[in-house]
């Protein structure tokens, strides 16, 4: 009674008028910022933390968790409109977010954005109202040996996204473990595969990877087409700008479904919306009784991703909230912008301060209001985009790109590799390697490497650690399980179709 007690002065405290005031200048910021590629919801917050001085804590707290969760949806417009997503965990989202505008969907696409956004991440703030404390203490059981294992499983979805070559799909994948290991070796501080150069010791930034595979192989190819007189005229939009019954009833489930995945893989520090937008596309194709279409414009590849990716945004409040650990670097600037105001995320911070934290949670239920009211009207103008002519959009899409590569580190190391990168994707596509591969190595790649290395050093170099626990058996027994799904299959529908044939 105390807790629901608590959890009503909450929604006291986030209807103030003021409160509401800062939940929509966040979520209005965050949506801005959201659609320039790189900047993200980490720096946006560590630039605005110096407006907040003398701002009362609850209030700054509000608008800077605003701005975390409206990047999210910011960052799924210029993936479908231009293939540029704004932000990593928007990346899976530009794959058939962008057929389906080509398609002349792009209304169909961004509604489903707009709604499967609200929708996940209502249920995440309902999963941190509900579960927050009991998941944190299960959060606390993962070590290096757990990780290591979930790590592979997410690994394994690699078969899931390879396309017609495994061979190929392989190469992507190696190509983007290879470029994860670019940098200083944390363990023994030497430098790796940086050929001398210094940029390259904070390793290759993902923002620049995934605008260059994206973004600016996007504008190779258009200019490709250009060169060789079959150059594409201004896309068209086809229907209305919203979703069909039949696009609605395909939606339904992987919102649902991703909204569970995102808000889970969000409890878990350090796994992020990049993992849990993958985990929901590739569930996504596995379920799906045409998983052919997915990469050509299937709209649950749009719907799965983009609920788990704003539904992780919850769940990543679960670990700083009730333990004081950030799970990623958004929430670990927001850790810091609690410590500034003499505040300590923990345990004690639920009955130390309940009107704070209460009324931080509620304010996300408000702010999902306020970000699906504000981006459905938009729609329309968001469309128009797909109006100009190819001459001026792909000069657009290459100044978006380059102000976001530029605005992380502020090095011209950073252009060049998106354009290197560029040229990597228009290669790809050309010869018909998948891109989601690299994309998932390389997110994947430097924890997996951490993870098992500090695993072995904790058990003294013997593997049984990773089977240990009941959390890394049931992990090794789901990867097994997840890799023998492809060849099970295809035999099943064959012994199916022999079934009827008799």
């Amino acid at each position: 009674m105390d807790t629901f007690q608590h959890i009503l002065n909450g929604f006291l405290v986030c209807i103030q008028p003021i409160n509401l005031w800062y939940t929509f200048v966040g979520v209005f910021l965050g949506t801005i910022v959201g659609v320039l590629p790189g900047i993200g919801p980490s720096a946006s917050i560590a630039l605005l933390i110096p407006i907040t001085f003398g701002m009362e804590p609850t209030s700054a707290l509000i608008m800077m968790c605003g701005i975390y969760y409206g990047t999210k949806y910011g960052g799924s417009t210029t993936a479908i409109l231009i293939r540029t997503p704004g932000e990593a965990a928007s990346v899976m989202t530009s794959i058939d977010g962008y057929e389906m505008a080509k398609k002349g969907r792009a209304g169909a696409a961004l509604a489903v954005s707009a709604i499967g956004s609200f929708i996940a991440g209502t249920l995440g703030v309902i999963g941190l109202t509900l579960f927050a404390v009991p998941l944190a203490s299960m959060a606390l059981k993962f070590g290096p040996a757990e990780y290591f294992t979930l790590m592979v499983f997410a690994m394994t979805a690699v078969s899931t996204l390879t396309g017609k070559s495994a061979a190929k799909g392989m190469l992507a994948t190696i190509l983007g473990l290879m470029i994860s290991t670019i940098g200083i070796d944390l363990q023994s501080g030497q430098a790796r595969f940086t050929m001398g150069i210094a940029e390259f010791q904070d390793g290759v930034g993902f923002v620049v990877v995934v605008v260059g595979l994206f973004a600016i192989a996007e504008v190779l190819r258009g200019l490709s087409s250009v060169h060789s007189g079959t150059a594409p005229e201004a896309m068209k939009i086809s229907g209305k700008l919203w979703l069909t019954k039949e696009e609605w009833t395909r939606s339904i489930g992987p919102i649902w479904r991703g909204g569970v995945i995102g808000f889970i893989i969000g409890v878990l520090p350090g796994a992020g919306g990049t993992i849990a937008s993958i985990m929901s596309y590739t569930t996504e194709k596995r379920m799906s009784k045409n998983p052919e279409e997915f990469g050509k414009g299937a709209i649950e590849g749009v719907a799965g991703p983009e609920a788990a990716n704003n539904s992780d945004t919850a769940g990543a409040m679960v670990p700083l909230l009730t333990l004081g650990i950030p799970g990623g670097g958004a929430t670990a600037v927001l850790m810091g912008a609690f410590i500034m105001y003499g505040i300590q995320p923990g345990p004690l911070l639920f009955q130390n301060r309940p009107d704070l934290v209460w009324g931080l949670i509620n304010s996300m239920y408000i702010g999902n209001i306020m970000l699906l009211i504000l981006n459905l009207p938009l729609i329309g103008v968001f469309v128009r985009l797909l109006y100009i002519p190819p001459g001026i959009l792909y000069p657009l899409i290459i100044a978006i790109s380059v102000i976001g590569a530029y605005g992380i580190n502020g090095s011209p190391m950073d252009l060049y590799l998106i354009l290197l990168f560029g040229v990597v994707g228009y290669v790809f596509d050309k010869v018909d390697i998948p891109v989601a591969p690299l994309v998932l190595s390389l997110v994947l790649g430097g924890m997996m490497e951490q993870s098992f290395r500090q695993a072995m050093t904790i058990s003294g170099a013997n593997p049984k650690i990773f089977f240990g626990s009941a959390i890394t058996v049931t992990l090794v027994v789901m990867s097994v399980i997840s890799i023998l799904i492809p060849f099970i299959l295809p035999k099943l529908k064959q012994f199916k179709e022999e079934g009827k044939d008799e």
